[in-house]
């Protein structure tokens, strides 16, 4: 099955090293940016909340800038830029000692990361063809994932939140693991150039955003993806951690370890997910990925009824949270940008990309914004039925997009791989 979902491509193969690479950075610091922020450098839960919708708020200003500047320049240029504006911030993530400087740096990470999703997701759609794309795209949530399991098992045996310098040791660690994906883009010099041969300035000939926008089964994708993400993703770094260790009563050790559960999952069965989904629709899959989510804040919920009782029950509900989550996301992570990618022209990919990729900007907008206020009211059940109810109802919006899709686009007929691959335009 491994050899089945690598890419044709060397180079396809090296960008997805370098995936793996910058995961394992990622993964020290993911789980631990609200209680780095509140237990360590004293914000209070609100302003902390404030801070991390922040840099959703700015990674949604910048990323229709992102795509545009992928499409014209090549998305070489323009995700090489973001990895070390990325690496500069994470770092300096180590020296925040207020809210203003919080605020400051995760502007800078916002910047960086409005443009590394869809600057990656670009450059694997060119190296690859239509027939192997969702292959590629979950076999490179896997190495993700796998990379964030490792890095998350490292920093919960390293971090303490008595002591600051446990925590600032893992963001300059983080700033690292960003440079990596950059050095490997450099050693591929025809990669990532501009797809289309028309000149970098013209504005005319693909249409830009609005054509983007009239696209009706690319808007409802994207509703699905705004409601799940919402009540899916958007929830990790606030809803999970502080419903797990404030309501469920466990400490951030445990948090840890259900990432690890969450890695676990994706490492074992993304493959298995990949062969049985291959010929399958894909909006069946999605809305089978907002019933498992929904499952899992579930499992989480009971998991704080019994927290103050029975600590270890708590605890294997975290982690039993975490991993059927994990399971979701081996059905979304090849779905997501496949289907995003089977919508998108050579001329607009860079957009198409960017605009899913806002998906996750929005989302982080609502998401810890709202999540401090419902977690705080009737000891976080309201939390819990908020989630559970949005992720049912992007189970609805994916069924509903069926009817707007080709056969092929819902991938229930294998896709023609094109008879030639475009040359690179140098930039």
């Amino acid at each position: 099955m491994l050899s089945r979902a690598l890419p044709r491509r060397p180079e396809a193969r090296r960008m997805l090293v370098g995936t793996l690479l910058s995961a394992i950075g990622r993964g020290l610091t993911l789980p631990f940016l609200f209680i780095y922020l509140t237990d360590v450098r004293g914000l209070t839960d609100t302003r902390a909340g404030l801070v991390i919708g922040w840099y959703g708020v700015v990674t949604l200003a910048l990323s229709p800038v992102g795509g545009t500047l992928i499409d014209r320049f090549g998305a070489r240029r323009i995700l090489l830029s973001g990895l070390v504006i990325e690496a500069v911030g994470t770092g300096s993530l180590a020296l925040v000692d207020s809210s203003a400087s919080a605020f400051g740096v995760m502007t800078l990470v916002a910047m960086g990361s409005s443009v590394i999703w869809p600057g990656q997701n670009t450059i694997l759609a060119s190296l690859t063809d239509a027939d192997e794309r969702q292959r590629i795209f979950g076999l490179n949530f896997a190495l993700l994932n796998l990379g964030i399991g490792v890095g998350g098992l490292t920093s919960g045996a390293i971090v303490d939140t008595t002591r600051a310098v446990t925590f600032q040791a893992i963001y300059v660690l983080d700033a690292i693991s960003y440079l990596m994906p950059a050095l490997i883009l450099l050693t591929l010099p025809h990669v990532g150039r501009r797809l289309t041969t028309g000149p970098a300035g013209d504005r005319t000939s693909s249409g830009g955003y609005l054509t983007v926008l009239r696209d009706r089964p690319f808007r409802r994708l994207v509703i699905f993806g705004l409601v799940l993400t919402t009540c899916g993703y958007a929830q990790i770094e606030v809803g999970f951690t502080a419903y797990a260790v404030r309501v469920a009563e466990v400490t951030p050790r445990v948090v840890a370890w259900a990432l690890a559960g969450n890695t676990v999952m994706i490492v074992l069965s993304q493959l298995l997910v990949l062969r049985r989904m291959e010929g399958r629709s894909r909006t069946g899959g999605l809305a089978v990925v907002g019933a498992v989510f929904a499952i899992a804040w579930l499992v989480l919920g009971a998991g704080g009824v019994v927290g103050p009782s029975n600590a270890l029950v708590a605890a294997l509900c975290v982690v039993a949270c975490s991993a059927i989550f994990g399971f979701g996301e081996t059905l979304l992570s090849p779905v997501m940008p496949a289907l995003t990618n089977a919508l998108a022209t050579d001329a607009l990919r860079g957009r198409y990309n960017a605009m899913s990729s806002m998906i996750f900007g929005i989302s982080g907008v609502i998401g810890p914004v709202t999540a401090g206020p419902l977690l705080g009211a009737a000891n976080g059940r309201i939390w819990v039925v908020a989630v559970v109810s949005g992720c049912l109802v992007s189970s609805l919006i994916a069924l509903s997009l069926r009817r707007l899709l080709t056969p092929a686009q819902d991938g229930r007929t294998p896709a023609t791989p094109p008879a030639t691959e475009p040359a690179p335009v140098q930039a």
